[in-house]
């Protein structure tokens, strides 16, 4: 399932804060800060898609995530090749190296992963 812009938005800032009451994510945002309603409405949402918990301390809402930024990150990459570059990472890697207009140091960071990769499937 995926979280609409304005729930990734709340969700990376849960993300950093790791646990957080509504007035930390409040605090979180910069000017002019959302409505504590609509942090509410996107919570609720979130937990709906089960990407957000939380625990009652007292009769305030302790909410966390339930999903890795990594885990969200990697399932929207596998679907982004799966869907635009016919399920092919090749395909992928040559559209991003190509039209990511990236420098030549950071190509030889690229296949330094790529090269570490290779050697630990090795």
């Amino acid at each position: 399932m995926k979280l609409s812009k304005t729930e990734e938005e709340l969700m990376n800032r849960l993300w950093e804060l790791k646990k957080a009451f509504m007035k930390d994510l409040l605090e979180a945002y910069p000017e002019p800060k959302p409505a504590a309603t609509t942090i509410s409405t996107l919570l609720k949402r979130m937990q709906d898609k089960d990407f957000v918990g939380y625990e009652l301390i007292g009769n305030m809402r302790e909410y966390f995530p339930l999903v890795s930024k990594e885990n969200y990150f990697a399932k929207h990459i596998n679907s982004l090749i799966k869907n635009f570059f016919n399920d092919s990472p090749g395909q992928f890697a040559s559209f991003f190296t190509e039209k990511a207009n990236l420098s030549e140091r950071e190509l030889k960071e690229l296949k330094a992963i790529i090269d570490n990769q290779l050697n630990q499937k090795n």
